[in-house]
């Protein structure tokens, strides 16, 4: 075989393999073995002193059988104080999940989880929850405009939908107010081969100025990259990001920055963001266009679904202009995430 020949083959199995372990999976129903494993789980524990205390734990599914997880002591994001946090690693095997740290064990089998000391005393075994957004299918109140409802387009520039009535992700919204509120729902990709920034990314850029990120951030830290951060700006207050194939929602209430007749800006930006219900910025200063928006000015310009060649779905969009209005006001606060599927009392 002649030297050209060969590097030409070997390029082709290295991008083959590439693509074999770059998984990109957008419906429920083609999921792998991993999925199953992966998630939430809520309940209580004994601490060392043998008092009872509530531990939050999100399993991430990593690819081939590995998973990373985050213990949460006193709840879930949301649900606690959340203020110490336990890394865990580990592999399925044999129908269930073993994850360990430096002082915890947990073994994950038929969606229950068991927790052990490092000594291997038993602490507490509960099952796995499924919460949901107390905004999740939000009808729109009176004088909402209905941007997508999974019939038509005809809001978006160049939208395009999916054969079960999902709008995909790179569009722009047709309407510019000034301000108003957003109520979208976001559905992330199962991409566990993937990590950072190209793990389930998108965005909602405001204006193609200000972008709140949409990102598979389950489990993170919650840094000003990842999901429901101001793009390189502003980190979430708190992760709420939702595993991925979960419907989770965004309501933004957002306020345009006030320009006088010679472009001079006089009033910053505000924004308030609700992840999944949960203020993760609350009426917050915006003093500049976050990542590589546009430079700010007194145009209203389309705001954006970002395209980064992952598919995230969208769906139930509708936005309330507010515009024009003298006065920065705040929409209430919903509280935490409800759980859907009840959880067993701890054994």
């Amino acid at each position: 075989m002649h030297v050209s020949q060969l590097l030409t083959l070997v390029t082709l199995i290295g991008a083959s393999a590439f693509a074999q372990e770059r998984i990109a999976i957008s419906d429920p129903a083609q999921v792998d073995e991993d999925f199953a494993f992966q998630g939430e789980y809520s309940g209580l524990t004994l601490r060392d002193d043998n008092v009872l205390q509530t531990i939050g734990l999100q399993v991430i599914a990593r690819g081939s059988g590995k998973f990373d997880a985050v213990a949460h002591m006193g709840g879930l994001p949301g649900q606690g104080a959340g203020l110490t946090k336990v890394g865990l690693k580990g592999e399925r095997g044999d129908g269930s999940l073993q994850l360990k740290s430096d002082s915890l064990s947990v073994q994950i089998a038929e969606k229950q989880a068991t927790v052990y000391s490092s000594q291997g005393n038993k602490l507490g075994s509960f099952f796995q929850v499924q919460r949901t957004s107390p905004t999740l299918g939000k009808t729109p109140p009176p004088g909402a405009i209905v941007l997508f409802d999974g019939t038509n387009t005809d809001e978006f520039v160049k939208g395009k939908m999916t054969e079960d009535g999902l709008l995909k992700e790179g569009t722009q919204i047709k309407r510019t107010p000034r301000d108003f509120t957003l109520h979208l729902e976001f559905r992330l990709p199962y991409m566990p081969n993937s990590k950072g920034q190209k793990r389930g990314n998108s965005g909602v850029y405001i204006q193609s100025r200000y972008e709140v990120q949409i990102l598979d951030s389950f489990g993170l830290a919650g840094v000003k990259n990842e999901c429901g951060a101001l793009y390189r700006y502003k980190a979430p207050d708190v992760n709420m990001c939702l595993p991925p194939l979960s419907w989770q929602t965004y309501d933004i209430t957002f306020y345009s920055p006030r320009f006088d007749s010679g472009g001079n800006k006089y009033q910053h930006a505000r924004l308030t963001v609700l992840h999944n219900g949960y203020p993760v910025h609350n009426n917050f200063e915006v003093q500049r266009k976050t990542g590589a928006g546009k430079k700010e000015g007194a145009e209203l310009l389309l705001t954006k679904l970002q395209n980064h060649s992952d598919p995230v779905r969208f769906r139930n969009i509708w936005m309330i202009d507010h515009s024009p209005t003298p006065v920065y006001t705040c929409p209430a606060v919903y509280g935490s995430l409800p759980v859907e599927t009840s959880v067993a009392a701890s054994k």
